[in-house]
């Protein structure tokens, strides 16, 4: 079987390796949400991995749910994102784009007081968000109506033109992480009746729409998709997410998608179960693992077929050299919490390399 470090077919990418980089928004796009040169040098210092997936990314403005994160909804950001896939390529690296609606994660004060959209005017409950004005309580969102969820589908569908335009090697939608479409799909967020509420069928139609804008953008081989059956992040919970997620991984076979990226836990630890081999018996294309895994058990998921290959996140995060470390089986650089989600190289772009 193979290894970490066999090449693998991803869609149409040749990836060298199976060490992917997980997506991680740091904040780093000031607040005109425009990627920028810190951004192509973090994204460069990584280029060795079998696949880069970037940041989580607006498709649309006024949905900015991390005050500083990036959007690709105009001609200056996709000029920004060119910057970045240009110091990629030059390494000899390959990137995807996340493209991504926040739903009612987002917060007026980070929009211009724009209230939040969502399936249901259901908010996120017991948390709260950073924004110009200290952390404040999530707002309770506006439910979004029928006729309004094609202008959000076409916002993505834009969204996956301008990454082409930017350069990018394909887009990643963000399935995941309690966002607008884990948000419609999971029955805890969505209590709406209709096409987009009630059955699994009808919760999983915003996805299934979106898939098909973004394949007719870039083509199924290009375009992966983000899920997180299990998360309780951003107050997401689910009647059943192991039966929600086969019968989706089932129905996802007829995309014929580059890849499915699998988070596989609760970031809290409140939903359990096993979620990767129901997976992958239902499954039938290229399986990215995520959350968690330490060198070790990625090399034994993969060379035990319950993966093809697994994205690292923190870990990537600190080690812009991390599929030269694992095979030196070098220790790993600690990342900062601190300097996740602050402005500037610090914690982002000063990580050591094997080379010094």
């Amino acid at each position: 079987m193979p290894g970490l470090f066999d090449a693998l077919s991803i869609g149409a990418i040749h990836a060298p390796n199976r060490i992917l980089m997980a997506p991680l928004t740091r904040a780093r796009a000031g607040e005109a949400h425009l990627p920028n040169a810190l951004m192509a040098e973090h994204y460069a210092q990584r280029a060795s991995s079998g696949l880069l997936i970037a940041e989580a990314t607006m498709v649309q403005a006024g949905n900015s749910a991390f005050w500083k994160e990036p959007g690709v909804y105009s001609a200056e950001q996709v000029a920004g994102w060119k910057l970045v896939t240009d110091a990629v390529h030059a390494k000899g690296g390959r990137i995807f784009l996340q493209i991504w609606h926040g739903g009612r994660a987002t917060h007026p004060l980070l929009n211009g007081g724009q209230q939040p959209v969502a399936p249901s005017a259901i908010a996120i409950a017991n948390d709260t968000v950073h924004t110009p004005q200290g952390k404040q309580p999530y707002v309770t969102p506006r439910a979004l109506t029928d006729e309004e969820i094609p202008g959000i589908v076409a916002a993505f569908r834009q969204a996956a033109e301008n990454a082409k335009a930017a350069g990018f090697d394909g887009v990643e939608v963000h399935g995941a992480n309690g966002y607008l479409i884990d948000q419609f799909l999971r029955d805890g967020s969505n209590q709406r009746t209709g096409a987009y509420g009630g059955s699994r069928e009808h919760r999983a139609r915003f996805l299934f729409e979106v898939l098909d804008a973004v394949i007719g953008v870039w083509g199924s081989d290009r375009v992966g998709l983000r899920l997180s059956p299990l998360n309780s992040f951003n107050d997401m919970r689910d009647s059943d997410p192991i039966g929600l997620v086969t019968w989706l991984a089932g129905e996802l076979n007829r995309y014929k998608l580059a890849y499915l990226h699998l988070m596989r836990a609760d970031f809290f630890g409140v939903q359990k179960g096993d979620v990767v081999t129901p997976v992958r018996a239902a499954y039938q294309g290229v399986l990215i693992g995520n959350m968690g895994y330490s060198p070790e058990e990625a090399e034994a998921a993969v060379q035990a077929g319950a993966l093809d290959a697994v994205a690292f996140g923190t870990s990537y995060l600190a080690n812009p050299d991390l599929p030269e470390r694992i095979r030196a089986k070098a220790p790993l650089n600690a990342p900062n919490p601190a300097t996740f989600y602050t402005e500037g190289p610090e914690g982002y772009n000063d990580y050591p390399t094997l080379a010094g």
